[in-house]
């Protein structure tokens, strides 16, 4: 079982991101900061050869990666991260379970730890 559940639209567009961008992945962690606490940090894997041996890694149907490295896992077990397009823009929209609160952005969560 997975950490994090990926729509197949969220996978489609981590496939594309990886093709445009030459890449082995896509990762997705949390770090302190923004208005309520941590943010969500998206990036980008070169090779698997960067990926940290404790991390998550769920690949897409099409061999892209999806990786969360370790200090994040406790925080997004359970998650879903979908990708979502509307008339003002398009984004990775993350429906976390274990967050308390989050910013108005979508970027920033807290934690009742």
């Amino acid at each position: 079982m997975s950490v994090c559940k990926l729509t197949p639209a969220a996978e489609k567009q981590i496939d594309n991101l990886c093709e445009e961008n030459q890449v082995y992945g896509i990762s997705l962690n949390l770090k302190g900061g923004g208005c309520a606490g941590f943010e969500y940090d998206w990036g980008m894997v070169t090779a698997e050869s960067d990926i940290a041996k404790d991390a998550e890694v769920i690949k897409t149907a099409n061999g892209s990666a999806f990786v969360i490295e370790e200090y994040s896992l406790m925080f997004l077990i359970g998650t879903e991260v979908d990708y979502v397009k509307s008339l003002v823009g398009s984004n990775f929209e993350i429906k976390n379970p274990n967050a308390q609160s989050a910013c108005g952005c979508g970027v920033s969560v807290n934690f009742n730890i």
